[in-house]
């Protein structure tokens, strides 16, 4: 079955759902999202949103403290463009209900909390579920829209891309590329569809779920960035992948962050012997960078075996605590840990993908009418290291930047000639060949890339852990071609593949760049080279280079239903 929109959203983040608010006042909008509409990162943020709200603040000081954490790679122009928006969007999200903790001392009207980095109070919060708080609020607009379409369970595969020749009068000079939609699975029925769309946007979170030890949910597999490149479109520093510091440690908690607030109020890491160790690292001793912190923290572990390190609390009011902190305090609880008693057992975990697919200032791609928003692009905000709490702020400017960018076009691209799509082509399964009875394949890969890629590609590395995890992931991939091209079309194949070829995609980039900056540490390479690596490392698709051609993926993938 075909679907025809004016805008298509895969994701529904605070990215796709703030876009598709604004796309629905000119046109449709279908939301795809592969879980339930509220299964996101955004409802799992808990810190808050970084914002001029403040009266000692300006736009300068965020715009400088952004660009330090991005350590030479933020792109000025997009930073001051973000940092000036924020107050804007923050106005729209408190007219679509988001409640944020009023300030009761007096001066700004909101409590501002401060994080790593910041050098004012500046992040805007609802207590500690600042991002459940803003995904119902925006999940509850779309929701009562007429022009938006929520598909939830639906799975995007590929993108719809026309190729145009280029000619310099009767002379081909080159292809240029257009995306017209999206093939989608619908994973309750197992059908593929074709959906049709003047624009698309890249809404779809981040990568975590390549590292066997996350802050993220179970949708971060990567699938934006994956789709992108096999499409064509350019990415970028994939090499940054942040690690937060503070992920609670604890054999029954899985992926629950210790929001960096914690520190931003006091919070103070200490050894199992309780020795405060940031002030050996740096000035700002627990407010540092987050590459700073979770180093350290990488580093106390390793001198000392410890399994982990200890955030320690216990020094505030009981009370404020409880009130500031409700969620982390409730969590902790609930494993025997009375946060305002005991200091919280936490080690680093994969967090956030600084790079991404490539855009200009309006979100557009290297592709025609594609668009990336949120964690999935790489826009020049963030640089080597995204600065805290810029994340949920990038995504609402760059949604809004998109709506007008896309709006502004529209009749234009309606009018276009809507191209024959083919069906998504599939072949006979042999008998007795299921996907079921193939999932300890898909399992076992999954869980050898997730630990080559902590032990390999973590927070430290170097060129010759690079160079094994590049030979490991070849043979990795040899496998999946080899021996899954006959299993039917599910989440887990598809999630597979997509983290296989980002996995693929991040190494590559930590190769390329020589030199130690913000987030990429290399042991072999540990000074910063301002001379020669000052620069984005950007990759596109080469047939060549890799194993997943489109027609070794439609290969695999396009099989009997």
């Amino acid at each position: 079955m075909d679907y025809a929109c004016d805008f298509l959203v895969i994701g529904s983040g605070i990215a796709g759902l703030s876009f598709a608010l604004k796309a629905a006042r000119h046109g449709t909008v279908a939301v795809v999202t592969k879980k339930d509409r509220l299964e996101t990162s955004t409802n799992y943020a808990q810190g808050g949103i970084a914002s001029v709200l403040g009266p000692d603040d300006s736009f300068q000081l965020h715009l400088q403290d952004t660009l330090n954490a991005g350590d030479g790679l933020c792109h000025p122009d997009v930073v001051e463009n973000v940092v000036r928006s924020g107050p804007d969007r923050i106005r729209e999200l408190i007219e679509l209900g988001v409640q944020f903790n009023p300030n009761s001392t007096g001066g700004a009207p909101f409590d501002l909390g401060r994080e790593g980095g910041h050098s004012r109070n500046r992040i805007i919060h609802a207590q500690d579920m600042t991002g459940q708080a803003v995904e119902k609020a925006l999940v509850a607009a779309a929701e009562a829209n007429t022009n938006i379409q929520i598909y939830e369970n639906w799975l995007a595969l590929d993108l719809i891309v026309e190729e145009h020749s280029i000619r310099a009068g009767s002379i081909a000079v080159g292809q240029e590329s257009t995306c017209r939609g999206a093939y989608i699975l619908d994973s309750a029925g197992g059908e593929i569809h074709n959906f049709l769309a003047s624009a698309v946007l890249l809404c779809t979170g981040g990568t975590g779920k390549i590292y066997l030890y996350t802050s993220n949910p179970d949708v971060a597999t990567g699938d934006g960035v994956a789709i992108a490149y096999r499409a064509g479109a350019k990415l970028a520093n994939l090499e940054f992948v942040q690690f937060h510091p503070t992920c609670l440690y604890h054999p029954q908690a899985k992926n629950f962050l210790i929001s960096e607030a914690v520190r931003g109020e006091g919070g103070r890491l200490i050894d199992r012997r309780g020795r405060a160790f940031m002030e050996e690292y740096h000035p700002l001793k627990d407010l540092a960078f987050r590459d700073v912190v979770a180093r350290a923290i990488d580093t106390e572990m390793k001198k000392s075996g410890d399994d982990c390190v200890f955030l320690d609390i216990t020094h505030l009011d009981a009370e404020f605590v409880k009130n500031r902190f409700p969620n982390i305090y409730q969590k902790c609880l609930s494993f025997g840990i009375d946060i305002t008693k005991d200091p919280i057992p936490v080690v680093p975990a994969a967090h956030y993908m600084c790079g991404g697919v490539v855009t200009d200032r309006h979100g557009q791609t290297s592709l025609k009418r594609l668009y990336a928003i949120g964690e999935c692009a790489c826009t020049g905000l963030h640089g080597a290291n995204r600065l805290a709490s810029n994340s949920l702020l990038e995504a609402m400017v760059f949604a809004h930047e998109a709506a007008l960018h896309c709006t502004q076009h529209l009749e234009q691209w309606r009018k276009q000639r809507v191209p024959e799509v083919p069906r998504w082509s599939s072949s006979a399964v042999p008998n007795g060949n299921n996907a079921q009875s193939e999932m300890v394949l898909i399992a076992h890969n999954w869980d050898i890339i997730r630990r080559l890629m902590w032990n390999y590609v973590g927070i430290v590395r170097t060129d010759k852990r690079l160079a094994l995890a590049r030979n490991h992931m070849e043979q990795i991939r040899h496998e999946i071609k080899e021996h899954m091209p006959y299993i039917r079309v599910n989440n887990d194949l598809v999630e597979l593949q997509n983290l296989a070829l980002v996995a693929e995609l991040i190494i590559r980039c930590a190769i390329r760049r020589k030199e130690s900056r913000g987030l990429h540490y290399n042991l072999d390479h540990p000074a910063k080279d301002d001379l020669n690596c000052r620069h984005d490392t950007i990759l596109q698709y080469q047939a060549e280079d890799f194993l997943y051609a489109a027609l070794d993926w439609k290969k695999v993938l396009c099989v009997a239903l």
